[in-house]
């Protein structure tokens, strides 16, 4: 197997390879403090990792890499009741966390490794089995708990050196973003990527525009964001020269995990001359399509196939779609080597998400151009609401929401939001239809056990749900209605 990280013994030594904030580290010192973490946790089961933006995530998940240790990702601000349901159902052996960090109590029973950035140690063999595990990471289902995808390594290195073939990406690209670091977008793009080429990140902590000025005015050749944050920089811009100077003269501008309004892709280019491409993937697939560096950006596509990727639009029976008409539906279903191996402790799941030869269901329905672009139009799931850049599963929402006592039912679907691309809404039937409880006491209930991304923005009151016959919630009827 190729090392995942050839730069952290064969680059330069001082060139730089991390940033965040004032904080920095050369691939020499990563490799010290990577090497010597990867020496203290090696042979542990599987180890968590709170993924704070710091590089303390960074230097924790490379070490684990390094020691063939399987990270799992925690997101920093989840709740209680997340927290408990991915401690038991990963069982992980220890806890990677910054010295400074103060844990919330589901993380208190485990075992505490303190990440020390300044430590030093020889870096093992990067030369571990494709198939190997190397992260589980937690996505949000539709109908219950999330569900841990096991990503092996050859999924990471498939997914970045296909997006580096299609985006000319090197070592000599700067990336910056803002982006958390407990989903693949900022973890496995944002972060490994650069390290796979031998570049650098510049992670701004939290994103702001004149953090991407700053940053892209400074240097940096590649931005990474959400349709959330190209919205901001679609307000900011035509009032901001330097902002202006710094988006022209990047050589990339790419925009995922939900569809950017093609609004905001016209005001960006307008102001600036330049296209932000789009890419499409999955926690499960890592990335699917990506319009190429030399390619078209053309608004509301998710370009074509990547090198390595099978992707095919099928019937409701898994019949293939031949046609690329850019008018003919299909559900999108994907095979190659970016595939995750298994969902952790679920092989009912596992096989339910797979077709017998092998074609993993994605759920989300596209048309494919005459050229090969993808556009994807719709999702088979309902339930699955993308708001700020995160996947968030309408299912766990509900069962928070079920569990305060001034509720009776409820359901929760998503609607067109500005700035968020979707904000969650909230269907409730009060217990005491004359005292419900106020929409800020809903949104706090769920962001305390949850995660704060996932409250409810708008709170509607209803005197019954809308059930059909199976007495299924007929949420359709609730978004249109």
């Amino acid at each position: 197997m190729t090392p995942l990280f050839p730069a952290l013994t064969h680059d330069p030594a001082d060139r730089p390879a991390l940033r965040f904030g004032e904080r920095a580290l050369t691939y020499a010192q990563l490799a010290a403090a990577a090497g010597a973490l990867a020496g203290r946790i090696g042979g542990a089961s599987r180890v968590a990792v709170r993924a704070t933006p710091t590089l303390e995530t960074a230097v924790a998940v490379v070490a684990a890499l390094l020691a063939d240790v399987p990270a799992v990702p925690l997101n920093p601000k989840s709740g209680d009741r997340e927290l408990a349901h991915i401690l038991a159902d990963s069982a992980p052996a220890l806890l990677l966390t910054a010295p400074d960090d103060q844990l919330p109590a589901p993380l208190r029973d485990l075992t505490r490794v303190d990440v020390d950035v300044h430590a030093t140690g020889p870096v093992p063999a990067d030369d571990h089995a494709g198939q190997a595990p190397a992260l589980v990471v937690y996505t949000s289902g539709t109908t219950g708990p999330p569900k841990g995808a096991v990503l092996p390594r050859r999924a990471l290195a498939a997914t970045l050196d296909a997006l580096a073939e299609a985006w000319q990406w090197t070592g000599d690209d700067v990336l910056v973003h803002g982006l958390p670091l407990f989903h693949v977008h900022g973890l496995v793009l944002g972060v490994l990527g650069p390290l796979r080429r031998g570049g650098s990140l510049r992670h701004l902590g939290r994103f702001s525009t004149q953090g991407v000025t700053r940053e892209l005015n400074a240097g940096a050749t590649m931005l990474f964001g959400v349709p959330t944050m190209y919205h901001r920089i679609a307000e900011a811009v035509t009032g901001d020269p330097d902002l202006v100077k710094a988006l022209t003269g990047a050589r990339l501008l790419v925009s995922g995990s939900a569809a950017l309004p093609v609004h905001d892709h016209g005001r960006i280019a307008t102001a600036t001359g330049r296209r932000v491409i789009e890419r499409y993937g999955m926690t499960e697939t890592l990335m699917n399509t990506s319009v190429r560096a030399d390619g078209e950006a053309r608004p509301g596509t998710v370009g074509v196939p990547l090198r390595g990727v099978e992707l095919r639009l099928v019937e409701e029976d898994d019949t293939e779609i031949t046609a690329r008409d850019g008018q003919t539906v299909g559900e999108i279903q994907v095979r190659g080597p970016n595939l995750f191996s298994e969902y952790l402790n679920r092989p009912d799941a596992t096989a339910a998400a797979f077709t017998a030869d092998g074609w993993f269901r994605t759920g989300d329905m596209a048309v494919r151009d005459p050229d090969g672009y993808v556009r994807i139009v719709d999702r088979k799931a309902t339930d699955l609401i993308k708001s700020g850049g995160y996947k968030i599963g309408a299912g766990e929402i509900e069962n928070a929401l079920l569990e305060h006592p001034g509720v009776r039912e409820a359901a929760v679907t998503g609607e067109p939001d500005a700035d968020l691309g979707e904000r969650i809404v909230a269907w409730i039937v009060p217990a005491d239809p004359g005292s419900p409880p106020s929409a800020e006491e809903v949104a706090g209930h769920v962001a305390e056990r949850l995660a704060p991304h996932k409250r409810p923005r708008v709170v509607r009151y209803l005197d019954a749900l809308p059930r059909n016959d199976m007495g299924k919630i007929m949420k359709r009827a609730l978004a249109d209605g």
